[in-house]
């Protein structure tokens, strides 16, 4: 049998599994077409729908369970760009998205654990396969032109081009995202009239004019930036002469290991938002954080925009993030953020997507 039959036998046996999942047939049918042969990771020609999309359709627990025991593919997309977890909560069937999404967090975690065993990096954890682009690539990035404008609907935004699309680096709808974490780093602090705070990566700098806009701004501001456009705009606008703000030129990597870098005795308020940085360079950030944040009234929050175009994505890598950073002695409280107010249509304009959920999972770390 050549390797065109092979294929062709295999896509049969695929769309008579599918088949018979959404007839509802017995469990020790389905498993005799397992048996068989037939590919648990097959999508169909019609609507991209895999066994696993189909079991969720009939709402069928234990054949979910059996099918990810096969090796089912969680993060499977149908042709409407659906995951087998986004039809269970359609259903708002719990059992069947927490099957799903505990799948997909292990199935991360071992890849995360793969990669540093090997020499060739697979980007685990990362949303997309090696990405060379502005958007995927910190080197292409920071040789990329900014471009800071105010859209047709008033709203600030910053943009950079990837394959011909602009896509935001930062935009006006985060404001209320960064209004709340501000609120939630700093409220109530112990140290509020002597806060002591790093953020990296600027953008449009809400998140740092917020900062400032504390009724006692911090006594320290650290503000670490890398990309040329971004410190000319923050020159324009007068960030290098505000009292306290320290402005550092160049990646967090260039000054996480430096004794000068910190202020004595670490900071009190911690931020990261950086573009075009994989969650691999985000879990580095993580490790360093038992040594940058002061002592346990110390408050972190990073930008979790994780697999935020997809509901079942987004909560698996929020909680792997959680996962990590509680490997490193940070303990995460999460609040939602309603971001639906201004309309997708207003949100983005005419740019790329990049958080298209209703809530975003707001981040708050303490050491334990």
């Amino acid at each position: 049998m050549d390797d065109m039959d092979i294929d062709e036998a295999a896509s049969a046996l695929g769309e008579d599994l599918i088949n018979q999942i959404l007839e509802a047939q017995p469990l020790d049918v389905i498993l005799k077409f397992l048996d068989d042969g037939a590919p648990v990771w097959y999508q169909n020609v019609t609507e991209g729908i895999s066994p696993l999309h189909a079991a969720a359709y009939i709402q069928n627990a234990a054949l979910v369970k059996l099918l990810i025991e096969k090796g089912a593919v969680w993060n499977a997309v149908d042709y409407l760009n659906n995951t087998a977890g986004e039809i269970a909560l359609s259903f708002n069937n719990e059992e069947i998205y927490t099957l799903i999404r505990d799948a997909g967090i292990r199935s991360e975690l071992l890849l995360g654990i793969l990669s540093k065993q090997t020499v060739a990096d697979p980007a685990s954890l990362i949303l997309r396969s090696e990405d060379i682009t502005a958007a995927g690539s910190s080197t292409t990035f920071l040789d990329s032109k900014l471009k800071y404008t105010t859209d047709r609907f008033g709203q600030e935004v910053c943009l950079v081009e990837v394959d011909g699309d602009d896509v935001g680096v930062m935009m006006g709808w985060e404001r209320e995202i960064m209004r709340e974490t501000v609120q939630k780093l700093c409220q109530g602090h112990p140290k509020t009239s002597r806060l002591r705070v790093l953020n990296v990566g600027f953008g449009l700098g809400i998140i740092d004019s917020f900062f400032q806009q504390l009724s006692t701004p911090p006594e320290e501001h650290v503000i670490i930036e890398a990309h040329p456009d971004v410190l000319a705009y923050m020159k324009s606008n007068g960030w290098y002469g505000k009292k306290g703000v320290r402005i550092l030129e160049g990646k967090w990597q260039d000054f996480i290991d430096k004794p000068e870098f910190m202020p004595n005795g670490g900071f009190d308020v911690i931020y990261t938002d950086t573009f075009s940085e994989d969650y691999n360079a985000l879990q580095d950030f993580f490790s360093h954080l038992s040594n940058l944040m002061a002592d346990t009234n110390t408050r972190f929050s990073f930008f979790n925009g994780l697999g935020a175009t997809n509901a079942l994505f987004y909560d698996v890598y929020t909680r792997i993030s959680e996962i990590h950073l509680a490997g490193f002695g940070v303990d995460v409280e999460w609040s939602d953020v309603d971001v639906t107010s201004d309309g997708d249509g207003e949100r983005w304009a005419k740019s790329r997507e990049y958080f298209s959920l209703p809530l975003y999972r707001l981040p708050i770390g303490k050491l334990k």
